[in-house]
């Protein structure tokens, strides 16, 4: 069987606030653009900053890279907190709202929610499940689906369609009992990146992505949102 297809969510912080807020998370906390690594422009990027998403290209480099970290994985297993809600991703396109997902679920604590919130009775059904019971249950979830379809729809460029190959893959980055976790759906498990803390979370979380960048240095197709407690 097919697996279902949705379509590409873009990397606007604008249309991400309003998903999650069409879901039912209030706007105590927007997503906004991370313009540059320098610490001048990290400096500008409202604080606290709860979780870190990155846009990149799926390169050969980086699929050759992801194969021999599942390896190295395999064979020395890492310590991860039973705390981390984990997603795998079983629908095509859905990386940007399982990206959300991992910001949101990773951050319950931090985030407030209406009463009826469909996000939040996703999260409180799903949180005793695998990360692949989880993925199964999004896909028959109708508030989320129809939510993602809307916002893909409202971006500032073009849906592709359905059927669109694209090569640009979401990730997300929180901070779980003091370690740095980067969850992505394609991958079989969270990967740790050492520990970090409240206040240099931002920081740490860009530090990975700079490795990212570096593993293909002519691309330039690589966008950093931070999920940032609204300062208005």
């Amino acid at each position: 069987m097919d697996c279902p297809r949705w379509l590409p969510l873009e990397s606007n912080p604008e249309v991400m606030t309003k998903f999650v807020n069409c879901l039912g998370m209030k706007p105590t906390w927007q997503f906004g653009d991370v313009y540059g690594l320098d610490p001048e422009l990290l400096s500008m990027v409202p604080r606290p900053v709860c979780a870190v998403l990155l846009l990149f290209p799926v390169t050969e480099k980086y699929e050759a890279f992801k194969q021999e970290e599942e390896e190295r994985f395999k064979d020395q297993q890492q310590e991860v907190s039973p705390d981390v809600y984990f997603i795998k991703q079983t629908i095509g396109n859905a990386c940007g709202t399982i990206g959300l997902i991992h910001a949101v679920a990773n951050n319950k604590a931090h985030l407030e929610f209406e009463s009826d919130s469909p996000l939040k009775k996703f999260l409180e059904q799903t949180s005793k499940m695998s990360p692949e019971e989880r993925a199964t249950f999004l896909e028959k979830d109708e508030s989320i689906r129809v939510t993602h379809e809307s916002s893909a729809q409202e971006g500032q460029t073009e849906a592709p369609s359905l059927d669109e190959k694209v090569n640009l893959h979401f990730i997300a980055f929180v901070n779980v009992g003091g370690q740095l976790y980067e969850l992505d759906g394609r991958k079989p498990f969270p990967i740790v990146h050492g520990k970090t803390s409240e206040d240099n979370f931002l920081e740490d979380a860009v530090e990975v992505c700079k490795v990212f960048m570096a593993r293909d240095p002519q691309e330039v197709r690589f966008t950093i949102i931070a999920l940032s407690k609204d300062s208005y």
